[in-house]
């Protein structure tokens, strides 16, 4: 509690004030639900079968889906990944907290710092009672002050690293990021498969334990390199008389995934955990398209501004809490998750962040969602130079550039859900849309990027 103490943010919201009331607090501690959030790296609006692909079978994830509330409008917080990952964590914008662009293992190539100071997630969660776990995919730092043992985390079992070059070395540049909390590992075997048993382990852990947990379960497929096992990949070539065989390794990759979430949910059930439990499955941003990524209808893909590149699938599932397959239309982002589980949790949310708890919507309550601007941003390198280029949008209507050398275009969303219209230049909303944008980068200009030194 020291680190966060010092702090100014005790907004605290309750579970008693969304109609959850226990009696007493002490009965409320106890009763307090397990968290997990399952993030996938790179899965596109129209990947699942759920959502509308016709030439894969996810029956794992689609009949989660089922269980609880699925999301149409859900926004990855940024078109690439650690931003995304820095949102989830910090419930606040990922260039607020130092990363605009993708941490990676090269100073050259590298666009993010994560700022020693932002309070995590796990930090907040843990001061409340909670044990806390990663397993799978960091990217949010290789070294000290930002390894996830640092961050809040009790327990680390994954990949420290962005990408990796081979689902089964599990290497990156020839070095090595896994790890057992500090410990250098080589496991051997796919990514995805490790990364599933190691959460099947820690879920078999927690089986007898009166403590509530929060497990982050961030697999890094179907991330590139697109590297299903082979008996995955033949078995979709035989089904799928048509197809190409680019698409067909994607297929595959996906499929592998939903069995080995599948197996992770079954656990949750078998240790008797189902049923005081949260679990928010999400991806970090949209299908890449150059690799056979499908985002279904909307425009664009991984990188972009364009809908494809930020609107993700997500569904929530916690038992008699959240109404089976139901649906919502609400707007809402990644860094949100941040408050919701917090508000679940009955744990004290900071106060400085720009997340909003979506849980009155999970439970059945309607929320205002279009009454704030959202705000995405990303820096690179390369073509881009090192400039950042953004997307806002409010209510219907959507600002945005595709690259920072190009002008910003306004659509509205519910008449061109496409983006193929861009609206007047001079339209009102251009112009509010703007003044919005310009003050979110003149906050973020005084946060730095880089680490120091």
């Amino acid at each position: 509690m020291t680190e966060l103490s010092r702090r100014h943010f005790l907004k605290c919201a309750s579970i008693s004030a969304l109609g959850l009331t226990m009696p007493g607090r002490p009965a409320l501690a106890a009763q307090r639900p397990n968290l997990m959030v399952i993030l996938v790296d790179d899965l596109g609006y129209g990947d699942l079968s759920s959502y509308g692909a016709t030439d894969l079978q996810t029956p794992h994830i689609d009949r989660f889906i089922g269980r609880g509330m699925r999301f149409d409008r859900f926004y990855a917080n940024c078109p690439v990944c650690s931003p995304t990952r820095a949102a989830l964590l910090t419930g606040r914008y990922p260039d607020l907290v130092g990363v605009p662009g993708v941490i990676r293992s090269y100073a050259s190539g590298n666009w993010g710092f994560l700022d020693p100071d932002a309070v995590l997630l796990p930090q907040v969660l843990k001061s409340a009672g909670y044990d806390t776990a990663i397993i799978g995919k960091w990217h949010l730092g290789l070294e000290s002050p930002n390894t996830p043992p640092e961050r809040g985390f009790d327990h680390f079992h994954g990949f420290l690293g962005d990408m990796m070059d081979d689902y089964y070395t599990h290497r990156r540049h020839d070095h090595n990021y896994m790890r057992l909390n500090h410990e250098e590992i080589d496991p051997q075997g796919h990514a995805t498969d490790l990364f599933t048993d190691w959460s099947i382990e820690y879920l078999k852990s927690r089986q007898d334990s009166t403590k509530p947990f929060f497990l982050y379960l961030a697999y890094n497929a179907p991330h590139t390199p697109i590297q299903p096992p082979q008996e995955w990949e033949e078995r979709v070539l035989a089904r799928e008389k048509n197809i190409d065989p680019q698409r067909a390794k994607l297929v595959a990759l996906i499929e592998h995934l939903d069995y080995g979430i599948g197996r992770v949910l079954d656990a949750l059930s078998d240790f008797g955990l189902d049923q005081n439990t949260l679990v928010v499955f999400t991806s970090d941003n949209g299908g890449q398209s150059n690799v056979g990524g499908n985002n279904g209808p909307l425009n664009g893909g991984k990188q972009d501004m364009y809908e494809g590149g930020i609107r993700v699938p997500m569904a929530a599932v916690w038992p008699n809490r959240i109404q089976p397959a139901s649906q919502s239309m609400q707007v809402a982002m990644t860094m949100d998750l941040f408050p919701t589980l917090c508000q679940a949790a009955d744990a004290p949310v900071p106060d400085d962040i720009e997340g909003r708890s979506f849980l009155p919507t999970l439970l059945g309550t309607s929320q205002i969602s279009d009454d704030r601007s959202l705000v995405w941003v990303r820096r690179e390198g390369h073509r881009y130079q090192g400039r950042a280029y953004y997307a806002i949008r409010k209510g219907d209507y959507k600002l945005m550039q595709n690259t920072p050398f190009e002008e910003m275009k306004l659509f509205n969303l519910a008449e061109d859900p496409g983006e193929k219209q861009p609206l007047p230049s001079d339209h009102p909303m251009a112009r509010q849309l703007q003044k919005d944008l310009q003050k979110h980068i003149q906050k973020s200009g005084s946060v730095p990027w880089q680490e120091p030194g």
